[in-house]
C-alpha cells in the first residue's frame, strides 16, 4: 500500500524545501539540459528545478501515487511526471543531470546505486544527491528501538528505517572511483525551530515512520506511534520552540 501522505509531508514544507534548493544551487546550468528528478514527490520542487535550469526536458519520477496525484498542476513545457521505482530506473548516457533529494536513503547498496546512476549520465553530466544523515538522533534511534519490541518485532520481521547511508568521506571516495572529475560533498546541519518537541513526532510521521508503517496494520501502527511518543518525549528537552537539529549530506559531481 501507498502510505505517503502529501498533507503530512508538507506540514513542514519550508524546512523540507531548503535542502532541495541548496542542492540545486550546486548544479551548473547548461543550455538544453535533459534532467531526471528521482523521488520527485508532488513535483512542486521539480518545477522549480526545471525553471531555474532552463532545462529542455525534465522528468520527475516517484513511486507514490498519492504524491504524484498532485503533480498534474505542475506539468509545463518540457516537464512531465512518471510513476516508477528508483531501483528500476536505468538508461545509458541519457541525461545531463541526475538529481535526487531525500529519496536515495530508502535504497540499500549505495556504491552500486551511484554507479548505476552514473551510467545514466552523458559525458560532462552531473549528479546531485541529498540524503538524510540523522540516524543517531533520538527521533530515529527510538523508532528502531520500538521496532525491536514485542509485538512490533514479529510484525515487522526485522524491517528497519535505518538505511545504508554512507559517511560523507565515503561518498567522496566513491565519486572519485566512479570517474568524476569534479565533486563537492558536505555534511550540513539544518536547524528547524518547531513549535514544541511534540512536532518532531509529526515530522517523522511524514517520512521515517513510513518505513515501519508498511509492516503494521492500523491498530498496531497506532500502538507503535503511541509507544514511540512515550519513549521519544522522555529524551527530548521540553523547550518552546524546540530546536530540531537535522543533518544531511549534499553531494554534487561532474563527469
Amino acid at each position: 500500500m501507498d502510505h505517503w501522505n502529501p498533507a503530512q509531508y508538507e506540514r513542514f514544507r519550508a524546512e523540507r524545501s531548503q535542502p532541495y534548493f541548496d542542492l540545486m544551487a550546486l548544479v551548473r546550468p547548461r543550455p538544453g539540459m535533459r534532467v531526471v528528478d528521482l523521488g520527485c514527490g508532488t513535483g512542486a520542487l521539480t518545477r522549480e528545478l526545471h525553471r531555474r535550469l532552463g532545462a529542455a526536458e525534465t522528468v520527475g519520477i516517484d513511486s507514490s501515487d498519492a504524491m504524484l496525484a498532485k503533480s498534474a498542476e505542475f506539468v509545463t513545457d518540457g516537464l512531465r511526471f512518471e510513476r516508477g521505482e528508483i531501483a528500476a530506473v536505468s538508461g545509458d548516457a541519457r541525461y545531463d543531470l541526475v538529481f535526487s533529494n531525500a529519496a536515495l536513503h530508502w535504497l540499500p547498496g549505495h556504491p552500486a546505486l551511484l554507479a548505476r546512476l552514473t551510467a545514466m549520465l552523458r559525458d560532462g553530466g552531473q549528479l546531485a544527491v541529498g540524503v538524510p544523515a540523522n540516524y543517531d538522533h533520538p527521533s530515529h534511534v527510538v523508532a528502531a528501538e520500538v521496532a525491536a519490541e514485542a509485538p512490533f518485532r514479529a510484525a515487522l520481521g526485522g524491517r528497519s528505517g535505518q538505511p545504508g547511508v554512507l559517511r560523507p568521506e565515503e561518498y567522496a571516495v566513491l565519486l572519485d572511483r566512479l570517474g568524476y572529475r569534479a565533486q563537492h560533498v558536505r555534511l550540513q546541519v539544518y536547524g528547524h525551530r518547531l513549535a514544541s518537541r511534540e512536532e518532531v513526532i509529526e515530522w517523522v510521521k511524514g517520512t521515517l515512520l513510513i518505513a515501519y508503517r508498511g509492516g503494521l496494520d492500523d491498530a498496531l501502527y497506532d500502538a507503535f506511534v503511541a509507544r514511540y511518543r512515550e519513549r521519544l518525549l522522555s529524551r527530548l528537552e521540553d523547550r518552546r520552540p524546540y530546536f530540531f537539529d537535522f543533518r544531511r549530506i549534499l553531494l554534487w559531481a561532474e563527469r
